[in-house]
């Protein structure tokens, strides 16, 4: 649905009572020139000459007014050309101006810049394009998530990672599994393609990828129920099916779909699919505009456990793999597996990052991969033989990998079969989805690292018997906490030397989840954090040179770009992702309470002169006092169940929280009035009165089941409220 500008106020909102109203912000027009009849920087913008937005466009570096693409370019390496900005004189970086974005909860989206305008995606795929100099809305389209869930039983999170932009056209992705065509100039819909049907188990997060005159897109689901993974070209200007590409073997009883997955086949063990299988592409897409191939990064397996999947074991392919396609047929060209056999959520759908690298006097076409297991990858992307590997963070699961087979040696125990394995690191990974940047000025790479054990059984689990259910999911495997953590701070900001393969510095950081890097020429590296700073490092020593407070946890990765003479670095401020709904206590002592502060998107220069508002301080969300109600110890059990492991694979914890405790992707229900009455209980999660926010009706869940959850929940509340005694 489209919002034409010049529209003033947004209707409102009610989000379990309370309502929002839309305010916006733009910079002023800044100091008086002294030359009379010149430009402003806005007007000098608009005569830039428009450019055609094709592959030389997305391939070319020297482009600096632009961000054409996820990545900045093809090469995805988030680096650009541009020094205005430079260690001599970033301190003096302030806003220039911003955009409020009160209907927006957690945003993670890169933005892009094409001519002056931005384009970016917000909460619930809402996509918009405002003025790159003077943050006016231009327009937003609204693809009605909710009403497109509706009924649906689908849960997760309402962010979304961004958008592609090809020869006019906006591409975005929905959560329910939509690919739209949007006019880049009017915000009109162009078209729109269903990528998966409608009940399947399957959602998106990931930004489409645009490329010669296609449009790919992967999905994400291993967690969700069986899941046999795949990706998906289209026809840019039409939307009709190009290719597709499965990620692992289907039943062979049906016939393979190409020699691909009739030689992966010969990887699995058992009925593998009965379970899906998984490895479901949802980031990590790269086209290589030098040698005219594409590369997929893929996921994790369905379930976790392959002793569940592929009972005898193998290497599963394509599972935890870059895959290299023919752009043109999505045929198979060659792939490296990270990890073969995984069985840790160890996916590869991290960064594909390309850069030429000079090593013993040649230079080397290479791809860099920092994936979830540890590893730093060089990989020659010509034939995708390993060239080196190293840990760019704490490994215990292997020993190293040895590079004539490229396969890493595991450490005794550690698939967890005699018992509980801890190691390190655990299913966050030790680089998740937040960007790494590559400098080739500097020759490093810039990793948001983590750092966490968790341990791994499957004790109980019936491994010939056990079986996921479609929007029930399943692992096959527990998890199990330690407070025996491998560093004394849970994340980090890494400089890697991919040449030399060692770290060249580290910022130990004391909050986790922190967002992607940028690099510049100007030998800068800007990062935000999940506390609420935006920082610029120096690129060279780790030196913080400049910080901003935004009052609000940044998971989204800052971007630059430069018109009118002014180079500007822009982010959208708004803590999001899996952390934010799955952390619990951890993500929770932020004090990000859902729709507590501002969401807001940002741009800076050394000019800036906008005073942005204060946020209100975090505060963590106060369990109400309900003496009335009496918790029934017996339904709170079953409730207990229910929401952390049961029908609905506890989806209610995937937003509210483990233990009931939200880092501030949904309402902290323990502070919820909701709750306290049963009929209201009854229309939002039964009913799904709230599905536009985000919120679907459970529609099977019985009166006692609703009741148990509720109990379940004041008793988390009560035992809050115990506490603070």
């Amino acid at each position: 649905m489209l919002r034409a500008p010049g529209w003033k106020q947004l209707t409102t909102l009610v989000i379990l009572g309370m309502a929002v109203l839309f305010t916006g912000c733009s910079r002023d027009s800044g100091p008086a020139s002294d030359t009379a009849g010149a430009a402003t920087p806005a007007e000098a913008a608009r005569s830039t000459p428009r450019v055609v937005v094709n592959d030389k466009a997305i391939a070319d570096e020297t482009r600096v007014s632009d961000w054409l693409a996820y990545g900045g370019t093809h090469y995805e390496r988030r680096y650009s050309l541009l020094q205005d900005i430079d260690t001599a004189n970033v301190a003096g970086l302030a806003p220039d101006w911003y955009l409020d974005l009160p209907r927006d909860v957690g945003l993670v989206s890169t933005p892009l810049v094409v001519d002056g305008v931005m384009y970016f995606t917000g909460t619930m795929n809402v996509v918009r394009a405002v003025d790159a100099v003077t943050g006016e809305l231009k327009w937003e389209y609204d693809p009605e998530v909710g009403q497109a869930l509706a009924g649906k039983r689908s849960v997760g999170f309402v962010h979304n990672r961004g958008i592609s932009f090809y020869e006019g056209k906006v591409f975005a992705a929905t959560f329910d599994g939509r690919l739209i065509a949007i006019d880049a100039g009017t915000g009109e819909a162009i078209w729109s393609t269903r990528t998966f049907p409608k009940d399947s188990a399957l959602y998106i997060t990931g930004a489409p990828k645009a490329f010669k005159g296609k449009v790919l897109i992967g999905n994400g689901g291993t967690e969700s129920g069986p899941s046999r993974g795949f990706v998906t070209a289209y026809d840019a200007d039409t939307g009709e099916e190009a290719w597709k590409f499965y990620i692992v073997p289907g039943n062979p009883a049906d016939g393979f779909e190409n020699d691909a997955m009739a030689m992966a086949a010969g990887t699995w063990r058992g009925e593998w699919w009965r379970h899906g299988g998984g490895g479901n592409a949802w980031h990590g897409f790269t086209y290589d505009p030098d040698l005219d191939v594409l590369y997929i990064g893929t996921g994790n397996g369905s379930p976790w456990n392959r002793r569940v999947r592929s009972p005898g074991g193998g290497d599963n392919l394509f599972l935890c793999s870059i895959v290299a396609l023919d752009p043109d047929t999505g045929e198979y060209v060659w792939h490296y597996q990270t990890t073969p056999g995984e069985t840790w959520d160890y996916n590869s759908n991290m960064d594909i990052v390309l850069a030429d690298l000079e090593i013993d006097g040649k230079t080397l076409k290479a791809i860099l991969h920092a994936p979830k297991n540890g590893f730093f990858y060089v990989i020659d992307r010509t034939t995708g033989k390993l060239v080196s590997a190293e840990p760019f963070a704490d490994v215990t699961w292997a020993t190293h990998v040895d590079t004539e087979t490229g396969r890493p040696v595991e450490a005794e125990g550690v698939r967890y079969a005699d018992g509980t394995a801890f190691i390190t690191p655990g299913p966050w990974g030790a680089h998740s989805w937040h960007a790494m940047s590559y400098n080739p000025g500097t020759g490093l790479a810039y990793i948001p690292a983590l750092h966490m054990t968790f341990g791994f059984n499957d004790q109980d689990i019936d491994h010939a018997s056990f079986q996921s259910v479609a929007f029930q999911g399943g692992l096959g495997v527990n998890l199990v906490w330690t407070d025996d953590q491998p560093r004394p701070y849970p994340a980090s900001l890494i400089a890697w030397d991919p040449v030399r393969q060692e770290k060249a510095w580290e910022i130990p950081q004391d909050s986790f989840w922190s967002s992607g890097t940028l690099t510049t020429a100007g030998q800068l590296v800007f990062q935000g954090r999940a506390d609420g700073k935006l920082l610029a490092y120096d690129a060279r020593s780790g030196e913080v040179l400049w910080t901003f407070d935004a009052g609000l946890g940044i998971s989204a990765p800052p971007i630059t770009y430069s018109l009118g003479g002014r180079q500007y670095v822009a982010v959208l401020v708004g803590f999001g992702g899996g952390y934010s709904a799955l952390g619990g206590a951890g993500a929770a002592s932020h004090g990000w309470a859902y729709r507590r502060q501002m969401r807001r998107l940002i741009a800076f220069s050394l000019d800036g002169g906008a005073d942005v508002p204060a946020q209100p301080a975090p505060l963590a969300p106060q369990p109400v006092k309900a003496p009335e109600f009496v918790v029934d110890e017996t339904l709170a059990a079953e409730g207990a169940v229910l929401y952390d492991l049961g029908k609905y694979d506890g989806q209610c914890r995937y937003c509210h929280g483990f233990a009931v405790m939200s880092g501030g992707a949904a309402p902290d229900l323990r502070a919820s009035t909701v709750v306290l009455d049963r009929e209201s209980f009854t229309r939002v999660v039964r009913d799904g009165t709230l599905t536009a926010n985000g919120m679907p009706g459970f529609e099977e869940l019985t009166e006692r089941e609703l009741e148990s959850i509720r109990h379940y929940i004041r008793q988390q509340a009560e035992a809050g409220l115990a506490s603070q005694d």
